[in-house]
């Protein structure tokens, strides 16, 4: 709303110069016709006080109504109207005050069609600027609104995809506090402060969408002491950070689904220790992270409903970038390997 009173204002500025030297070029004209300065400056200042008026007028109605295109005639028959009664009027007022100047009022009317051109032009001229003004004006009002509502739907999504990563995760903590209350419940009560500190710090990221990576780090310790009660010791996970983490930015609960996907089928069909490698690095001004777990070759290609939290990794990604690109999945041997790449704006 303010732009918009800034650009009226602008407007405004330019249209009352552009008049103030339009009325002085025409009473110089008329006195280098042979007028009086008194005669040619009244005269200049009634003529373009009345087209002035019509101007107004026009500039008002497009602020609040603007003509469809094909509609344009619109303007054409507004023009030629108002151009026939403000030449009306100024010539009524003219001859009224010079009534006794017989050779000015002669001039006068032999200059009707000449002042009936000029009219014209100047008030269609007048038209076809503010509706080409007020059509900018509007169509930059509609893409601010077009980007809000992007935004807010992208968003929406953001939190929807958020959401969807937590339930089981919770579903599979609590039933692990329940195995774990009648044979031992200290564990079990320190997993229960555990899950209320992950809660707490997933409740809080949830209106930034942009974390520091150490803060990130910080959320993931949490989430692996979890699973490592629920696992015991047949998860172990390594953790490698080559970058200064506080420098670096990172979708927030973003590192929690890809390092869960790892564990679920590195760790669920095998009673073996499990080794989860997490590798972060700086690569091309690109946050790189490298996430490894081995995999029952055997098992792999029965499973069903793998990969959804890599797929709403993927999406929030690009949700926020704008790219496909920056996770990538691959498998060698018994290694899967995801690598997700975060662009940094620093």
């Amino acid at each position: 709303m303010s732009g918009s009173l800034l650009s009226i204002k602008k407007f405004s500025r330019i249209y009352i110069t552009w008049w103030l030297v339009w009325g002085i070029l025409q009473a110089m004209l008329l006195y280098w016709l042979g007028f009086s300065w008194h005669i040619a400056i009244e005269d200049s200042a009634i003529s373009n006080l009345s087209i002035a008026a019509a101007c107004l007028l026009v500039i008002h109605v497009l602020q609040f109504y603007l003509p469809q295109q094909e509609r344009y005639s619109y303007l054409l028959v507004i023009s030629v109207s108002l151009s026939l009664v403000s030449l009306f009027i100024s010539k009524w007022l003219l001859a009224y005050i010079n009534v006794s100047n017989r050779e000015y009022t002669s001039e006068l009317i032999r200059s009707l069609p000449i002042r009936f051109g000029i009219n014209f032009l100047l008030i269609a001229c007048i038209s076809m600027i503010s509706m080409l003004w007020y059509s900018f004006q509007e169509q930059k009002e509609n893409e601010v609104r077009r980007a809000s509502a992007e935004k807010l739907t992208r968003d929406a999504e953001l939190f929807k995809l958020r959401q969807q990563l937590q339930p089981h995760f919770l579903f599979n903590s609590l039933n692990s506090i329940s195995a774990l209350i009648g044979t031992r419940p200290q564990e079990a009560r320190h997993m229960i402060q555990q899950l209320s500190d992950f809660l707490r710090g997933t409740i809080k990221k949830e209106e930034t969408q942009l974390v520091s990576l150490e803060e990130e780090l910080q959320h993931l310790q949490l989430y692996l002491d979890i699973e490592k009660v629920r696992f015991g010791h047949r998860l172990a996970t390594n953790i490698t950070n080559e970058t200064a983490s506080k420098q670096y930015k990172i979708p927030s609960l973003l590192l929690q689904p890809i390092v869960e996907n790892a564990i679920k089928f590195g760790l669920y069909d095998t009673i073996e220790v499990v080794l989860i490698n997490i590798e972060i690095k700086l690569f091309n001004d690109q946050l790189v992270i490298i996430v490894q777990n081995p995999f029952d070759v055997a098992t792999a290609s029965t499973q069903k409903g793998a990969g959804f939290g890599l797929s709403s990794v993927q999406r929030r990604l690009y949700l926020l970038f704008a790219r496909n690109d920056l996770v990538t999945t691959t498998k060698q041997e018994n290694i899967f390997t995801t690598t997700v790449k975060i662009p940094q704006l620093i």
